[in-house]
């Protein structure tokens, strides 16, 4: 007898097959096997095998984590996983329902309308569904180029000292000891601040000290580094630390979380190297509206 042939795996919406290409070229770009992913978030081998298969669609919080470690931002990835969640979990086809159910049984009818076929339906359904997708995308690309000029590295030259822009719309979400250990980035404080100093090391490592008076707090990044570099920073408190832990952190910068400081503290960091070379430290004086580095030892 010829064996029954196994069923065919079912195909993926396609809103979820255009979530999990982003996924997969996301996972090529960090250069990790999936038991890495696994050891770096709270999710096993299996499951990422599923997610970046199309076999199950991804929590929110996994879409989240592979952008970070892909260093993206997360907007693009999350509008698709939306879409796709909106689809698989049949909001999408209960929103017009609901509308509809919503509308005042006083207000007059509108003049009835031709009935749509099936497949005309469907085509209206798509073309809303594609320039929903389009909107999101061309939003989020607007915000990656801003940020991508915000966060690019300088590779030829030390980096100028940051103008202070425009804070945003939110403003900080912290202030001073409120902002001790946290991520300046997730806090508000990363738009707005002052560059207090640059120092490029032995190495060639660059590092750079800064601070936001609006947050009252200041942190330290370092770049062009090698895995095992690590950064200590402190304003005459705890010291914050960061480590370079793999390649994809050496093509990055590297934070310390915060630490509070106020107008006229020395912010002191310093570079240990990986192999054992000499430590480099620096300062910086906190000025009000007007930062002051002081020379580099």
């Amino acid at each position: 007898m010829t064996p029954p042939t196994p069923p065919t795996p079912p195909t993926p919406p396609p809103e979820q097959a255009r979530l999990t290409a982003a996924l997969r070229e996301l996972k090529q770009r960090t250069g990790l096997s999936l038991a890495a992913l696994a050891q770096r978030t709270t999710y096993s081998k299996s499951s990422w095998e599923r997610y970046l298969n199309g076999k199950t669609l991804p929590p929110r919080q996994a879409v989240e984590d592979l952008c970070r470690l892909a260093r993206e931002p997360a907007g693009r990835c999350l509008a698709l996983w939306e879409i796709a969640e909106s689809e698989c979990s049949g909001r999408a086809a209960k929103a017009p329902v609901a509308t509809a159910a919503a509308t005042s049984p006083d207000t007059p009818s509108p003049s009835p309308s031709p009935e749509k076929t099936p497949e005309e339906t469907g085509r209206a359904r798509r073309r809303g569904m594609a320039l929903a997708v389009l909107a999101s995308v061309c939003a989020v690309v607007v915000g990656s180029v801003a940020v991508a000029l915000f966060l690019l590295p300088h590779q030829d030259a030390p980096p100028r000292s940051s103008p202070p822009t425009s804070p945003p719309t939110a403003g900080p979400r912290c202030r001073a000891a409120a902002c001790e250990g946290k991520n300046p980035m997730q806090l508000g404080c990363a738009v707005g601040l002052v560059t207090l100093a640059s120092y490029r090391t032995a190495t060639g490592a660059w590092m750079e000290l800064r601070y936001h008076e609006g947050c009252g707090a200041g942190w330290a990044r370092m770049w062009r580094t090698r895995i095992g570099d690590r950064l200590d920073m402190t304003a005459g408190g705890p010291t914050r630390s960061a480590e370079v832990r793999d390649d994809i952190d050496t093509e990055s910068y590297v934070y310390t979380p915060m630490t509070a400081a106020h107008p006229g503290a020395v912010l002191h960091a310093c570079l240990h190297p990986a192999e054992g070379g000499r430590t480099e430290c620096f300062d910086g004086h906190v000025r009000r509206n007007s930062p002051h580095p002081t020379t580099p030892r």
